[in-house]
């Protein structure tokens, strides 16, 4: 059985930088993959290999509308298939394209570049849908997207292990686009308002006791402990891959930092490995 990974989403987004870091991490990567060919390329793949884990970049937007097929084929031949979605801003696309002086493959004479990529989301919003895993390159550097990918794909010794992110925001500074579940947290008291706990964050012990010694912390955390009980076991037989968490405060620093730390917490009780993030903590 092959472990394969379908990298699809918008152009410019990051598609081969992350085909680039899964060959470093040991994959067999094959870019701008013909739809049509996956088949006949998992089958030569296949002969010979033991635990293959093979990248197919997939790449126009036309050849990429036909992978829900082509992942429905394949997992019904026993494969392990995930489909990974590179996406990033509007805005961002069309400085990067403006950056590196490419040219947009849906654009023309008649089509600018930000109409192309308006176009190109459009055509790609059922794939994105269908994807396992949503990563979002928009303010992540070459080395930040590297760095995620290891985490994401990197060997960990087993590959029915569900891969859990718990990630803090600010609200204020805009909801993560590649979450599953968000939280909002903005119900319990800020620790905002008492100088004293002003300058730390949510990592230092001051501040995260004031947040989880709350008797509304204390049952809501209890509460998402039982959920989480509930629906990983869940996600797992419907063969979910990957599950990211947001908790969100108002400014990203204090509330939803100590909540997620003791969320990430709970997820080791029950038997996981979760990586936490903080997304807003030193703004």
């Amino acid at each position: 059985m092959a472990d394969i990974l379908l990298i699809v989403g918008l152009s410019g987004a990051g598609r081969s930088q992350a085909a680039d870091d899964l060959e470093d991490l040991g994959w067999f990567v094959v870019d701008n993959m013909p739809i049509s060919l996956v088949d006949k390329v998992v089958e030569l793949a296949e002969n010979g290999a033991d635990d293959l884990q093979l990248a197919l970049v997939l790449g126009t937007p036309s050849n990429q509308t036909n992978a829900i097929d082509v992942v429905a084929n394949l997992r019904e031949a026993g494969h392990r298939v995930r489909i990974l979605y590179l996406d990033a801003s509007t805005v961002e696309l069309v400085k990067r394209y403006g950056t590196t002086r490419r040219k947009h493959p849906l654009s023309s004479a008649t089509i600018s570049v930000e109409e192309a990529i308006l176009k190109e989301r459009s055509m790609l919003e059922l794939v994105k849908g269908s994807a396992d895993l949503v990563i979002d390159t928009t303010s992540l550097n070459v080395h930040q997207l590297k760095a995620q990918i290891h985490d994401l794909f990197a060997p960990v010794g087993g590959k029915d292990v569900m891969q859990l992110s718990v990630e803090s925001f600010g609200y204020k500074h805009g909801i993560p686009l590649d979450v599953d579940l968000v939280f909002d947290v903005r119900f319990l008291p800020n620790p905002h308002w008492d100088e004293a706990l002003r300058p730390l964050s949510g990592l230092d012990q001051p501040v995260s006791d004031f947040v989880l010694q709350q008797p509304l912390a204390i049952e809501f955390v209890e509460k998402i402990d039982a959920l989480f009980g509930m629906l990983l076991p869940a996600y797992r037989a419907e063969g979910k891959s990957y599950l990211t968490v947001a908790i969100g405060c108002t400014g990203g620093r204090h509330r939803s930092v100590a909540i997620a730390e003791e969320i990430g917490r709970k997820f080791v009780q029950l038997g996981h490995h979760p990586r936490v993030i903080h997304r807003d903590i030193a703004r």
